[in-house]
């Protein structure tokens, strides 16, 4: 098997920065995308599957040969109130039962601080933190080796990650706090390659760095 990294949701405003940082590091990428994505024009020459997330079939296909999976799905915000049990929940059952399928042993899930809480504003949107902890437990039962990043407040900001310190914490620690989605990005891709982190729940946020 080769040693391929997946990332689904690669369009994403996470999931590219994970593509990008997989390959700023030398990883073999393919991307897993729905058929409208737009990517940005770092990806552009990547290995791109473009499916249906709703047909296991074309997971199963689109993962195989590939060795590990960071899943960077998620739901967005809209009038849609369904889209969270369908993307947080039904998304990641259908790519863990893929990656059951297609042989990939290890997988990443981007999931969310606070998530399973039921008394939570973001709930408003259609149940979300608790529609992301299905996601979770549809994983922890999956047989693979999995782990669990839950972040904080997701911000767009580029300046300066390296002045961001992280903060990393077990599974419900952490009640608020934000993190740049580029440090989320390098966190899972060293997840991949961190075997004390194999079937854990890893709660991060940042702080800025003291200064020496």
């Amino acid at each position: 098997m080769d040693n391929i990294t997946a990332v689904s949701g690669a369009s994403g405003r996470t999931g590219f920065r994970v593509a990008e940082e997989a390959l700023a590091h030398g990883r073999a990428v393919r991307l897993l995308v729905r058929p409208a994505s737009k990517l940005p024009p770092s990806l552009a020459h990547c290995d791109v599957r473009r499916l249906d997330f709703g047909q296991l079939s074309q997971l199963v296909e689109a993962l195989r040969g590939c060795h590990s999976l960071v899943m960077a799905t998620g739901a967005r915000p809209s009038a849609n109130l369904l889209g969270p049990f369908q993307v947080d929940n039904q998304t990641v059952q259908r790519q863990v039962q893929a990656c059951q399928q297609a042989g990939v042993g290890r997988v990443v899930l981007v999931s969310s601080l606070c998530s399973g809480q039921l008394w939570h504003n973001l709930n408003l949107f259609g149940l979300i933190l608790v529609c992301k902890r299905w996601g979770e437990e549809a994983l922890e039962r999956s047989g693979l080796d999995w782990t669990i990043v839950r972040p904080g407040g997701l911000k767009e900001t580029e300046a300066n990650p390296e002045q961001q310190e992280l903060v990393v914490s077990g599974a419900n620690t952490q009640q608020q706090g934000a993190i740049p989605r580029r440090l989320v990005a390098r966190y899972c891709l060293e997840c991949l390659d961190a075997p004390d982190t194999v079937h854990r729940v890893l709660e991060i946020t940042s702080k800025p760095r003291r200064a020496l």
